[in-house]
């Protein structure tokens, strides 16, 4: 029986779809228009076994009805949609209008949980996002070369409590902090972005926590970090960044380890409170 990926943006996608057809798995990919790369059809046709069906945003009706035809019982939400296209860009069918008209709000969160009710009322069960991806996962500990000293150990120590605490009232997951001040917090703008408004305003010598929000649901969001992160980390002048151990998929595996000791960066894999 087939396995569906609801695609966004990003590299996760290509990675679930490799990973799954690996696996000996079939894949019916319905990729989000203007979200998910194109590229994904051209790899899809190189690794067979792959039926690839573009929606726009807001079509979960459609959604539905590709993975039902195609037997789907089964899925995987991979790739981000940016959050602000809920409010400006969603044209909605009559399915996630009925989702919509149930929520208190519209968090991140909140919304992807009432879309994931809706297909499992569809006999469509997701699974976690990372369900094929654990050799991905960040480890325990310190990953680099470079070891955290004092004053990095403290950043983290002093930004754990205020990162977990945003990402409980679903904010954000990532903050950047800097002699222990909050120099800036993630909203609807992603880490990157995050990242880099932090370097201009503080300069080099910040540091990034990045946490599992107590609230998260694997099934659909998943903290992701890569070798672009470690770039516009360089960029921002950012010296150092926390990741919860076993909760952030590292989207090129040990290449974002190498990535960070090549810019001197230190990338340590938090365990994550019980």
């Amino acid at each position: 029986m087939p396995i569906g990926l609801i695609a966004g943006n990003g590299q996760f996608p290509f990675l679930v779809l490799r990973a799954a057809r690996r696996l000996g798995h079939e894949v019916v990919v319905v990729a989000v228009r203007d979200e998910a790369f194109p590229e994904l059809e051209q790899l899809g046709a190189e690794l067979g076994g792959t039926v690839i069906e573009w929606i726009s945003l807001g079509q979960l009706g459609r959604c539905i009805s590709i993975l039902r035809q195609h037997g789907v019982t089964r899925a995987v939400m991979a790739g981000q949609v940016k959050h602000v296209r809920v409010f400006t860009d969603v044209m909605p069918d009559l399915t996630m209008l009925s989702v919509f008209a149930r929520l208190a709000t519209k968090s991140t969160d909140t919304l992807i949980k009432a879309i994931a009710d809706k297909l499992q009322s569809h006999g469509i069960t997701l699974l976690n996002s990372t369900e094929l991806l654990s050799d991905l996962m960040a480890r325990p500990g310190v990953m680099t070369r470079r070891q955290p000293d004092e004053a990095i150990r403290g950043d983290f120590e002093f930004g754990y409590p205020i990162a977990d605490a945003i990402g409980r009232l679903d904010i954000g997951q990532t903050i950047v902090v800097k002699d222990r001040v909050v120099v800036a917090v993630e909203g609807m703008e992603g880490t990157d972005e995050t990242i880099l408004r932090a370097g201009a305003l503080a300069g080099p010598g910040a540091r990034v926590v990045k946490v599992f929000k107590p609230i998260q649901d694997m099934r659909f969001d998943v903290p992701v970090i890569g070798i672009r992160t470690v770039e516009v980390m360089k960029q921002a002048g950012v010296d150092a960044m926390s990741v919860d151990a076993g909760r952030t998929l590292m989207i090129e595996g040990d290449e974002v380890i190498r990535a960070a000791d090549e810019a001197g960066i230190v990338l340590v894999g938090r365990e994550h409170p019980a």
